[in-house]
């Protein structure tokens, strides 16, 4: 079979069709049992590793096949060759519980809403916002069997999902000398949805369950030999005895051998950095030395950041990828850690006895900072890092399909500010817009504010010429939000200085700028593209349902996800997005209740206490949930107009305020 790639642009000019034929490549390095590589042509390195496992929840939950087969194809042309296929897992699990003895009501106490499937799959979360209905198992079978014929003919090696030790509740009816004991609680929730059972790594049930689930899925879906399972996902292991470790890895891996004695191992790396203190080098070693060397690989998941190859002696001996993270929780927001990115790869294979084999895209959502990841993706067909600036002069170019100078300085501003984050970088958005108000709000930012200001100037310049670019209008209304998001830290400050000085005129003008006309401007703004509607998001919820009852469970499922990420605030915010109707109808009307409290405490003289206004405004955030309000999921609005308005009405003191620092 071949199909046809574009080359990478190694010149500048416009891309060439290249025909590439798909065929597997001969084993090579030091890969004993590696499958062999398919899909990569005049790559550097043997593998190019694409998705973090919980994106399957963050972006990709209500997908439909239009949408799946647009990211392969995606995924064929930026020459990734390998990459989960983790849909339909659950109806494979339903069979075999069911198989096993469990009853359905057992089994529906375990699996969480298709919202958070990431985190059950890892053992972290149980029952919240579940049951799955019957029908989301058929049509999620349907996906994959369409997902992995897809990748398969493009040359792609798919990871299937394995056996991690996690089990129901149900498991100690059916089995109740099985050994299994209870993990402890995951992030903020407590053990009504978390604390879920793991078995003994030398309990016979391990192997007769992780054997007979993998051969299930084998028979369905057929397989690549590279099989992924995360036992101990920011869970801490009940012991750190490195000898009970060991016999985990092992039991994982020999459940996979059992069922494919040609198995390949694929192990999030997080778990290490996330847990440091845990993860001594004793403990990293007997867990991976659990596994021969050559039948895992790991993804060094925040590579970028945090790389963990440099202090576990490239892991130990066993194959790793080189992956960069980037992105948390799918959130908006401006960012990247350009340098680190052109050069940490390079580095990395330069590491004494290395043994990396790859490297990844691994960001928690997608659909943001388009420039990071084609910067990640062209890096995979280099010897050497880049020249950054001549590179996003050409990356322009080829975005919008035409030169434009202002258009090139405007990504140079970016490139060197926003997108150059230097040191330990987590991008994960912590502005006041997209957090819950207090006097206690972080507003520091790693690069000058005014370079953004001076991006939005020059974009807006350039759209008489690249306005019927669709790129450049997205990037027109991401650059205008990050510049707005920069607006409402400003404001906050105003409102907390005013309101610790007693001013209460100040405080009034200030809150009423940020609630009544730079929030629904915004709000405005996102509404003016597709890609920045909350309808979308929801809408596409209620596509993937069969029925009214099944429809406003998935609602549920999105709306919980991006405000309150759990039934009481559990992991508050942490998946927020600035899209449009979530702007206005949550964030501005959270920061309305706070300025009104904070009003009404210097009227009346009595102190701001944080816990009674959390109180308040949960109740505000939860309303949002559940008020059946539809958003459109078509756009609305000139994008240049409103975006020019809201320069016009607030890039000159934004730009005096930016230039003249801290107050």
């Amino acid at each position: 079979m071949s199909v046809c790639f574009p080359s990478p642009d190694l010149s500048g000019r416009a891309r060439s069709r290249t025909k590439l034929r798909l065929q597997p490549a001969a084993p090579s390095g030091r890969g004993t049992g590696f499958p062999p590589v398919r899909g990569c042509f005049s790559c550097s390195w043997r593998y190019r590793y694409y998705q973090n496992v919980c994106a399957q929840s963050y972006s990709f939950a209500w997908w439909d096949w239009t949408r799946w087969e647009r990211e392969i194809d995606w995924m064929a042309l930026s020459g990734i060759n390998l990459a989960p296929a983790f849909a339909g897992q659950e109806a494979v699990w339903q069979r075999v519980y069911r198989n096993l003895g469990l009853n359905q009501s057992e089994i529906d106490k375990y699996f969480t809403g298709p919202a958070f499937l990431a985190w059950n799959r890892m053992g972290n979360l149980r029952r919240w916002a579940g049951p799955l209905p019957p029908a989301w198992h058929f049509k999620q079978l349907y996906l994959q069997y369409r997902i992995v014929e897809r990748m398969r003919s493009l040359g792609m090696t798919t990871v299937l999902p394995a056996f991690a030790g996690h089990v129901p509740q149900g498991i100690l009816r059916v089995f109740p000398r099985v050994n299994a004991t209870r993990l402890g609680h995951w992030s903020h929730f407590d053990c009504t949805y978390s604390c879920t059972y793991l078995l003994d790594p030398e309990d016979p049930m391990f192997q007769v369950i992780g054997t007979l689930f993998l051969k299930e899925l084998i028979k369905e879906f057929g397989t690549d030999h590279v099989y992924s399972a995360d036992t101990f996902n920011e869970m801490t292991p009940l012991s750190s005895d490195p000898a009970y470790l060991s016999r985990v890895s092992n039991a994982v891996f020999r459940s996979m051998t059992g069922a494919d004695p040609k198995a390949l191992w694929l192990m999030q790396g997080w778990l290490f950095q996330h847990q440091p203190d845990f993860w001594q080098p004793a403990q990293v070693r007997a867990l991976l030395h659990g596994v021969p060397l050559g039948r895992m690989i790991v993804l060094d998941l925040f590579a970028e950041s945090k790389p963990v190859y440099q202090w576990t002696e490239s892991f130990y001996g066993q194959p790793f990828i080189w992956c960069m993270l980037h992105n948390f929780g799918g959130n908006h927001g401006l960012f990247g850690t350009v340098e680190a990115i052109n050069h940490g790869p390079f580095a990395a294979r330069r590491f004494p006895n290395s043994t990396m084999v790859g490297t990844g895209l691994v960001p928690e959502g997608i659909e943001q900072n388009d420039m990071v990841y084609e910067l990640m993706n062209e890096l995979g067909w280099r010897q050497e890092p880049l020249d950054l600036p001549s590179w996003v002069t050409r990356y322009a170019e080829r975005r919008y399909g035409a030169p434009n100078a202002a258009a090139a300085d405007a990504w140079h501003l970016l490139l060197r500010s926003v997108y150059n984050c230097t040191g330990v970088c987590v991008n994960h958005n912590r502005s006041p817009l997209v957090r819950r108000p207090s006097l206690r709000m972080d507003t520091e930012l790693w690069y000058n504010a005014s370079d953004v200001y001076e991006a939005w100037r020059l974009l807006l310049s350039a759209g008489a010429e690249l306005g019927s670019s669709s790129a450049f209008l997205y990037d027109l209304v991401d650059v205008t939000r990050q510049a707005a998001q920069q607006l409402v830290s400003d404001y906050y400050l105003s409102i907390r200085q005013a309101f610790q000085s007693h001013a209460l005129p100040e405080l009034l003008t200030a809150g009423g700028v940020l609630v009544y006309d730079l929030l629904p401007e915004l709000d405005s703004l996102l509404s003016s593209h597709s890609l920045f509607l909350l309808g979308r998001w929801l809408e596409s919820a209620r596509a993937a349902a069969t029925s009214d009852r099944e429809a406003e469970q998935y609602e549920l499922n999105a709306r919980n996800q991006v405000t309150l990420w759990g039934p009481s605030g559990n992991i508050l915010d942490y998946a927020n997005k600035q899209l449009g109707g979530l702007v206005l109808d949550y964030y501005a009307v959270r920061w309305s209740l706070f300025v009104s409290v904070l009003v009404e405490s210097l009227n009346s003289g009595r102190p701001f206490h944080q816990d009674q206004f959390n109180q308040a405004v949960f109740q505000v955030e939860r309303g949002f949930i559940y008020n059946k309000k539809r958003y459109p999921a078509v756009p609305a609005g000139d994008t240049m107009e409103i975006s020019r308005k809201l320069f016009l009405k607030y890039y000159p003191s934004a730009l005096r305020r930016s230039l003249a620092g801290p107050a």
